[in-house]
């Protein structure tokens, strides 16, 4: 090989590199990463997010110390994340916070939903619906989809599920357990508008629920274990 074409190979592998390079450093430029010392409304959202769960039990003051961080690593080694303390856009979606927003994982009931949306709604139905026919895990998905448009709710994917009491798998440690399969399936399915509930805004258990109130709604249809009510 001559000396003239070594001489071009190695410009054409340094270019090569060079590239490689500088499209990885905009990517993490790019990227969301909150770390000890960050501050804002994110970090707010983290923390809340974080002591609803009970890995957090420090003040919920938009500041990112040593416990939030200790917070994150926990949440992380429990949730199969890598576990270096910093919430980058993985641990961000595993958390239900779109990535570069400060609000939450916003309207669920687009069909263009992020992959925080569909995330964090698979972790509540395989929660809640976990052993259910699959019409009855999707059933669920709808019901919280469908408190985002109803006014008694909040309107948004992360109000409503983060709403006080609003579901048991929140306080009883269910949220925390792994994702089946099919609520991810599941939970595409009632994103793209599927709805075997007929537009409930409620279900219990009849055979766990004790409260004469939820007994007082207007039965839609019962799918396995759920009545779903008006």
């Amino acid at each position: 090989m001559s000396a003239e074409r070594k001489k071009l190979i190695l410009a054409i592998a340094v270019i090569f590199a060079a590239n490689i390079f500088i499209i990885a450093l905009v990517q993490y430029a790019s990227a969301d990463l909150y770390k000890r010392g960050s501050s804002g409304d994110t970090v707010r959202e983290i923390q809340t997010r974080l002591k609803n769960w009970g890995y957090y039990s420090g003040a919920v003051d938009g500041v990112y110390g040593s416990g939030t961080e200790e917070a994150v690593r926990l949440f992380q080694r429990k949730n199969g994340l890598s576990v270096d303390g910093q919430v980058g856009n993985q641990t961000l979606a595993a958390l239900g916070i779109t990535p570069s927003s400060s609000g939450g994982s916003g309207n669920a009931g687009n069909q263009t939903a992020s992959d925080s949306d569909l995330y964090l709604l698979a972790r509540v139905i395989s929660a809640e619906a976990r052993g259910e026919p699959y019409n009855g895990q999707v059933a669920v998905g709808a019901v919280i989809l469908n408190r985002i448009k109803h006014p008694s709710f909040p309107n948004t994917l992360s109000g409503v599920i983060y709403q006080t009491d609003a579901f048991t798998c929140m306080v009883d440690g269910q949220f925390d357990q792994p994702i089946s399969e099919t609520s991810y399936r599941a939970a595409q399915d009632a994103l793209n508008g599927v709805d075997p509930s007929g537009g409930a805004i409620y279900y219990f258990n009849p055979d766990t629920a004790t409260s004469a109130w939820i007994w007082s709604r207007p039965l839609i249809v019962q799918i396995g274990k759920h009545r779903f009510c008006s």
